[in-house]
């Protein structure tokens, strides 16, 4: 048996993971990070909300009916530098941020790796729904074995050697057999609704989030333009926006109209038809290789560019610097600027990268 540190979030799926680790005879360390600095006016909204103080509250008491050690530790300032402001500069640069993949690299498998090997800890467990085997040359990361709850799109910008003492111990069950997991173990959490908002923006207002932000020579709109250039209106603030968006656009018109692009440059939200939404392909920077050395040749691949969007087979095809360009089978619509763009061979993860440009 090991020693493990279990990622605790104060949620069903981290709790439940803690329990089995239990029940097989691990030694288990429980893990949760303050994150984000909740004021008295958040806390009412804040449960449900993931890392909240409400949360972190669960997380104890769960640690405590399991009968393991809990610790709780600040990065609040480190999640504010890495996660938090680069998503705000993100939608600025008129792009659309998903800082729930730079979470997962910067801190989920970075800072609480380095907290659980101070804690004497051989290996890293959290709630994820994906699988991994570390039988293999290098680890082989998969798709949950819920399909409904696969988070492996979330993985793929881990570096790999993260992977190698990493347990996923939900990977191979769907969601009502963790809760029933939960109830046989007698896990306080176990009926706890998940949360969907992002930890930081616990109203969920991401538009009022990115403008209490903004200087106030930042805080203006500019022209909204048709694709052929015709003049058409006036946006609020390229932030409130995204490609493919189609609501909120405040344009009467013959036609359904949708953002086909975003010009920080110049301020301008740029409109078209639907059909202005289908991309052929697209580059990639910053790629991550996982379950796979980093391809030297084209390579055939099945793409996911949101993670909720059906993959669509692609060519990857290397150009250098950790760039790919991504040639779809069938054109995607709605690619959009910041978003990650997963790889997979079948239910194995291979990496990915993060959409540049179509």
């Amino acid at each position: 048996m090991a020693r493990v540190a279990v990622a605790m979030s104060g949620g069903v799926d981290s709790s439940t993971a803690a329990a089995l680790l239990r029940e097989d005879g691990h030694e288990v360390i429980g893990l949760t990070l303050q994150l984000w600095d909740y004021t008295a006016e958040n806390l009412a909204s804040g449960r449900g909300r993931c890392c909240s103080p409400a949360d972190i509250a669960d997380a104890r008491i769960v640690s405590d009916r399991l009968d393991m050690p809990h610790y709780v530790f600040d990065h609040s300032a480190t999640f504010e530098d890495h996660i938090v402001e680069p998503f705000v500069q993100g939608y600025l640069a008129g792009t659309t941020p998903s800082p729930c993949i730079r979470c997962n690299r910067l801190v989920k498998f970075d800072m609480l790796w380095k907290l659980a090997r101070a804690l004497d800890a051989e290996f890293l467990a959290t709630g994820h729904y994906a699988r991994l085997e570390n039988g293999a040359a290098r680890p082989q990361l998969s798709k949950g074995h819920d399909h409904s709850k696969d988070q492996s799109y979330f993985l793929f910008d881990v570096p790999v050697e993260r992977f190698e003492n990493v347990i996923f111990p939900l990977g191979a069950l769907a969601k009502d057999e963790v809760r029933a997991a939960a109830r046989r173990l007698d896990v306080p959490v176990a009926d706890k609704p998940e949360s969907y908002e992002l930890c930081f923006i616990p109203d969920g207002d991401k538009d009022g989030f990115v403008e209490g932000r903004l200087p106030t020579d930042r805080r203006h709109g500019g022209p909204v333009r048709h694709l052929d250039g015709t003049l058409l209106g006036h946006h609020g603030g390229l932030h409130r926006f995204t490609v493919g968006q189609r609501r909120g656009l405040g344009l009467t018109s013959a036609e359904p109209l949708f953002v086909v692009a975003l010009e920080p440059e110049t301020g301008t939200l740029i409109v078209g038809p639907a059909e202005a939404l289908a991309a052929e392909m697209l580059e990639a920077r910053a790629c991550n290789w996982v379950s796979i050395e980093a391809p030297t040749a084209p390579l055939r691949a099945a793409a996911r560019i949101r993670h909720r969007h059906h993959e669509v087979g692609a060519l990857i095809t290397p150009l250098g610097d950790d760039r790919v360009l991504v040639e779809f089978d069938e054109p995607q619509r709605a690619v959009a600027p910041g978003q990650g763009v997963a790889f997979y061979d079948g239910e194995l993860l291979l990496g990915g990268g993060w959409i540049e440009g179509t």
